[in-house]
């Protein structure tokens, strides 16, 4: 195990429609597609397409859509680990306009208590927040460990305050800012104060705004993508974080601003993609992103891994 991650499965109907129905309306979508959804889960793929394969403590129900997403997680060599649930999740999701109408079908209610795995080999614990007992048991068990801890915040949970107490990187939506009353700004001193290394507002199209190790403030400006090839803006967010799990885990010794780049360019390429498998990055597309929307773009060879252990090994 390099990476434990843990979410709520969804599988996502993603479709381009001009309008919502009302009433006894009809409509027909214009594309649509099928895919493995929920933040955590997303991310987990995303960490797994550009290489690493982790594992994942995800729900899962007996039934036609639990199956597909066996299927999928298969496909991806995603280790899953599963916590049972009598029906599955499902979202169904509408991009317009750079912006994304979604409605949520949850089943929460678990039927098994969440697995206690062997942590031995993990580098990295990244979170969403949901299922809030395996996230702050794992979180504690991480940060007793010396493993590294992220989290998406997306939106605000029931224990999210606790649990911010053992997460190193924190990185959240403007929608969380809103939920808790706080200005960008006044969140990374939220941050701050819960004790997290590394925290950051994502803001879409304008970009990032974060701290450093040192607490400096620093901005991170969106790439310039013309927004006749914005598709779809659902996912990318959770993109972005699987990708900079993948970046810490493949070289642990670039600075976070190098980790938060890589992760724009594959949220970059999400969003021109429909749904989140067809939008999940291989190395390549991201060197291709880099090269066309970002001029200042270093993509630096990535040293072999057996000279990244020795580096390991000398610390």
């Amino acid at each position: 195990m390099q990476a434990l991650f843990i979410g709520q499965t969804y599988i996502d109907v993603t479709f381009l429609a001009d309008h919502i129905p009302h009433g006894d309306e009809k409509a027909v979508a214009s594309e649509y597609a099928v895919s493995f959804g929920g933040n955590a889960v997303t991310a987990a793929f995303a960490c797994a397409k550009l290489g690493i394969k982790p594992d994942l403590i995800a729900t899962n129900a007996d039934d036609w859509l639990g199956n597909m997403f066996l299927d999928m997680a298969a496909k991806y060599d995603v280790q899953l680990h599963i916590r049972k649930v009598e029906k599955s999740s499902l979202s169904f999701i509408m991009p317009k306009d750079g912006k994304r109408a979604i409605v949520r079908c949850r089943d929460a209610n678990y039927l098994s208590p969440y697995p206690v795995l062997n942590l031995d080999g993990c580098r990295v614990l990244h979170l969403d927040g949901h299922q809030h007992d395996a996230a702050l048991f794992y979180a504690q068990q991480c940060r007793r460990a010396g493993i590294l801890t992220s989290l998406d915040g997306g939106g605000l949970r029931a224990n999210t305050h606790e649990l911010l107490g053992f997460i190193d990187v924190a990185m959240v939506a403007e929608r969380f800012c809103e939920q808790m009353d706080k200005s960008p700004e006044a969140m990374l001193d939220y941050l701050k104060s819960r004790g997290c290394r590394i925290g950051g507002v994502t803001q879409g199209e304008r970009g990032l705004i974060w701290y450093d190790e040192s607490g400096a403030v620093r901005t991170l400006p969106a790439l310039p993508v013309p927004h006749a090839r914005v598709r779809d803006t659902s996912g990318a967010g959770d993109v972005f974080h699987g990708a900079y799990v993948y970046s810490y885990l493949d070289n642990p010794f670039k600075g976070w601003e190098q980790h938060f780049r890589f992760a724009q360019y594959a949220a970059t390429y999400k969003i021109q993609h429909l749904g989140n498998e067809a939008g999940l990055p291989t190395l390549a597309a991201i060197e291709q992103v880099a090269g066309e929307f970002d001029q200042d773009a270093g993509i630096e060879p990535r040293p072999a891994r057996e000279n990244v252990a020795a580096m390991r090994a000398s610390r």
